[in-house]
């Protein structure tokens, strides 16, 4: 019998591109590292990971940017308005889906916050969630 789930709705600021995405996300967490800091202009970037198919983008395919490797792992971000949409991960497999960019709300929490190790100097995590120093192994 096949999975079911909601669909959500997500965007850039912009509106140009739109995904649809399953609510079925496997997990989710708080990344701290210097890449995440950057490409959000944030202290963290909240995410979660669901299987790349689960994915669709509904609008705006043209104005997706990819940066990094198109064939394994990128960001999708809108080329009109700069917004991180998306990263591609776990050697194409995964999609990270920025939940700032989610227009509905995920039943999903983060779980923790990872790559505290190199996390903003300035920010200090307040809540109990488990911290990791790297990705987490299954």
């Amino acid at each position: 019998m096949p999975e079911t789930s909601s669909v959500l709705t997500g965007k850039c600021m912009c509106g140009a591109v739109e995904y649809a995405v399953d609510d079925a996300f496997e997990y989710s967490m708080n990344c701290h590292c210097s890449n995440c800091r950057r490409t959000t202009g944030s202290a963290f970037k909240p995410f979660a990971g669901i299987r790349r198919e689960r994915l669709r983008v509904v609008k705006g395919d043209g104005a997706a940017l990819i940066y990094g490797n198109g064939d394994d792992a990128h960001d999708v971000h809108c080329s009109t308005c700069g917004s991180l949409l998306y990263s591609v991960v776990r050697e194409g497999a995964y999609v990270h889906v920025t939940m700032g960019t989610l227009v509905d709300a995920p039943t999903i929490r983060p779980s923790g916050h990872i790559f505290v190790g190199s996390k903003a100097p300035w920010y200090e995590i307040t809540d109990d969630l488990p911290q990791y120093r790297e990705f987490p192994e299954d």
